[in-house]
């Protein structure tokens, strides 16, 4: 893949099993969309450890921190939207283009959650790109 985004993520050489890719940016792989605001990685451990270093530090009204390197990769240790285990995320995730991906149950759990206009025009995406591979 030729988006900078998955390059640049692909140059910080995170260390394996401690991160995967959430959100839209899933889709972004597997190519059912075109393009994304920014890529979304839950980290735990050395993966949060290393962002935290190279990362600067983003405050959200909940009172968390997320930490974003360069303009469009955020780091985050939970996720915003629902009440999702990211270690079984993390644990879970598949491999798309050698990168770990949360599982699209996961997503379409967020997306549903999150109920925004993007998040509808993805899950119609994912149910149309299912029922095509059924």
């Amino acid at each position: 893949m030729s988006n900078p985004s998955i390059r640049t993520l692909r140059e910080l050489d995170l260390p394996a099993g401690e991160w995967a890719l959430f959100g839209s940016a899933p889709l972004l792989l597997r190519g059912w969309i075109d393009s994304v605001n920014d890529l979304d990685v839950i980290t735990r451990g050395s993966a949060w450890s290393l962002v935290q270093e190279i990362g600067q530090p983003e405050a959200f009204e909940n009172g968390r921190t997320m930490y974003r390197v360069g303009a469009d990769l955020t780091f985050g240790n939970y996720w915003y939207y629902g009440d999702f285990d990211i270690d079984e995320l993390i644990d879970t995730a598949e491999p798309i283009d050698g990168i770990p991906c949360v599982l699209l149950e996961h997503i379409v759990t967020y997306k549903e959650i999150a109920n925004r206009p993007r998040d509808r025009e993805h899950l119609a995406i994912i149910t149309a790109n299912i029922a095509g591979s059924a």
